[in-house]
């Protein structure tokens, strides 16, 4: 089975929370506070698995959760890390935001990507004495761990995609050109799955060709089996768009080309722009003298493509359609890798709609700022990186946090403390 397209939950661990305890030896009087740091939550890391094309791991499970982090020990003694959780991808997997099919990230390269970060070990006592504070009998929490759903969705990295209504040859002529080994027969449908085959061309060059399972009419509408694979040829540089010369099933070859386009320009205009070298198969049982295909030959004029007549039987000129596919390839722009389309800012404010309102208090002399939101927020924030501080400040500002601490009265150089952490209010 061939799966593409699917929704998975992940989790990382949450940071063990820092421990209370105090140095007791022996001749060792008012030994002091000693508790050890909590361990930093495990994360959720995708990885491409070279050796896969297909989401089929992911069938029966869909939920992913990082070990959480160890709390800490007396002795000064820091919790164990939770470990990560590696999800193996098959490349060019998209990962999206289901709800607005934003793309968050794509593994078109062997690149590892961290979706969720394991939340921050918490400080154990000893961080929290002081000349006047001598016995602090509290340490700070972990935070939590992020945790998400996320679509993946496969769309292949082949830069050639063979397209074309069923029975046409294209399973036949990747067998032919390539080392891949798809099942061939004289039915319709009989790719039930895309077929990925290295072309080699010597000295460890060649290209990545992939067999995209046969179009129909109202495909683009999600008829027959060819739409779900359509987004499989959204990558790909070149399109051979191969068409049965001999008219085997009674069908005319020019209006074949003519409601592939039309597919295509459906699905997708851009895709429907993409190159094309027209493979007329089975050439082997016609006449090219025939007036059916003069005909299919002006057409392919009228199109300003190319037209390479090829038998997968015979082997006849598949080395010339090599040839052309190389030379076509050498004069198209790169693999296309997507960008990612989702803003991290925008991804905090919508974690935080509809959660428990902030909670602004004064105590001491400080304004105490507080809420599971960002409390949650607060694991994501690097506070030694300028970059970081900046992000966090943008988030509080567009959560009105100062807008609020304005409102109730607080002045310049006025400390604000959230969740432990220290600043001197600015206006």
């Amino acid at each position: 089975m061939f799966i593409d397209n699917i929704v998975i939950h992940a989790k990382a661990g949450n940071g063990g929370d820092g421990a209370v305890a105090f140095h007791r030896e022996k001749y060792v009087n008012a030994g002091g506070p000693d508790g050890g740091d909590g361990g930093r939550g495990g994360s959720v890391i995708f990885r491409v698995d070279p050796g896969s094309n297909t989401l089929l791991a992911f069938r029966y499970k869909r939920k992913f959760a990082a070990e959480h982090g160890e709390n800490g020990k007396g002795g000064k003694k820091h919790g164990k890390n939770g470990a990560d959780v590696i999800i193996p991808v098959p490349p060019g997997t998209l990962i999206k935001d289901p709800a607005t099919g934003k793309i968050i990230h794509d593994m078109a390269s062997s690149d590892e990507f961290v979706l969720c970060k394991g939340g921050r070990g918490g400080w154990g006592n000893r961080h929290f004495a002081t000349p006047t504070r001598q016995i602090p009998r509290f340490a700070k929490s972990g935070t939590k761990g992020e945790e998400r759903e996320v679509l993946l969705e496969l769309k292949m990295l082949a830069e050639v995609g063979l397209i074309g209504f069923p029975n046409v040859g294209k399973s036949s002529i990747l067998s032919m050109i390539s080392s891949a080994k798809p099942k061939i027969a004289n039915y319709h449908f009989t790719t039930l799955s895309p077929n990925l085959g290295v072309v080699k061309i010597g000295e460890g060059k060649g290209f990545l060709a992939a067999d995209i399972p046969g179009l129909i009419e109202g495909a683009s509408e999600g008829l027959g089996l060819g739409h779900a694979f359509l987004r499989h040829v959204d990558r790909c540089r070149l399109l051979l768009h191969v068409v049965d010369i001999a008219g085997t099933d009674g069908r005319d070859p020019s209006d074949d080309l003519d409601k592939i386009d039309e597919e295509l320009q459906k699905y997708s205009p851009e895709l429907a722009e993409r190159p094309q070298i027209v493979v007329a198969n089975k050439v082997d049982s016609v006449d090219m003298d025939d007036e059916t295909v003069q005909h299919f030959i002006k057409k392919c004029g009228w199109l300003d493509r190319e037209v390479v007549f090829v038998s997968a039987v015979t082997g006849e000129n598949l080395d010339l359609l090599v040839e052309k596919t190389i030379k076509a390839l050498s004069e198209l722009p790169p693999l296309t890798v997507y960008e990612a389309e989702y803003n991290p800012e925008e991804e905090a404010l919508a974690s935080s709609a509809g959660a428990k309102e902030t909670e602004i208090s004064q105590r001491n002399g400080k304004y105490y700022v507080e809420g599971e939101w960002l409390y949650n927020f607060m694991g994501q924030i690097n506070f030694d990186d300028y970059e970081s501080l900046n992000f966090f400040q943008r988030v509080l500002e567009k959560n009105r946090v100062f807008d609020r601490l304005r409102e109730m009265g607080i002045e310049e150089g006025d400390t604000v403390n959230i969740y432990d952490f220290e600043f001197e209010f600015v206006y």
